[in-house]
């Protein structure tokens, strides 16, 4: 972080964002759910293989979040939503964006923009990337046990997925805070 922070003197601060993706379709799992002991609760459970990719990027220090629902994952995509990114850091400041190392987030065609800096995790640790906490919140509480009959229909239920998670105040700050995560400012 202070590596970044001294390439980036024209920066007052540094924000740190957590940027992944998310496959939500027909094909959907299961959750757990709360049910009587010995019972099993019936869930719903769709084989078609319709599906759209939720992009997302959070900053829990200001509660904040991006999101872009995507028909594939592509260097493409990828692009767009790091141009959907960029106006969202806080203006005067830096964006830290943490994220895996799959192929379209590491492709040599991407341009990133010049308030954003990637930091590509080590191989094989989800647990370190906020945002997958964040794909677990939506799974369980708005995108499990649910059939939908059209590619519009599963768009529109990613959509009120992030907007429901957009208007808790708090939720964002709570589900992807660390203790390692502090503010680095001048």
């Amino acid at each position: 972080m202070a590596e970044i922070k001294a390439t980036h003197p024209e920066a007052r601060d540094l924000e740190v964002w957590f940027l992944d993706e998310a496959r939500v379709g027909q094909t959907g799992r299961t959750c757990r759910r709360w049910f009587e002991k010995g019972i099993r609760p019936r869930g719903r459970r769709d084989l078609r293989h319709e599906a759209v990719y939720l992009f997302g990027a959070v900053c829990p220090e200001r509660d904040h979040g991006v999101a872009l629902v995507l028909p594939e994952v592509s260097a493409a995509a990828m692009q767009a939503m790091l141009d959907e990114l960029a106006p969202a850091v806080t203006p005067g400041t830096h964006a830290v964006v943490i994220l895996d190392r799959a192929g379209w987030h590491t492709a040599k065609e991407l341009t990133i923009p010049a308030n954003i800096t990637p930091v590509f995790l080590p191989p094989y640790s989800p647990e370190l990337n906020g945002i997958e906490r964040v794909w677990l919140y939506l799974r369980e509480r708005f995108l499990s046990h649910r059939l939908w009959p059209t590619y519009d229909a599963i768009l529109a239920a990613c959509c009120a997925a992030w907007t429901r998670l957009r208007s808790e105040p708090g939720r964002i700050r709570s589900l992807c805070s660390f203790d390692w995560l502090t503010p680095v400012t001048t």
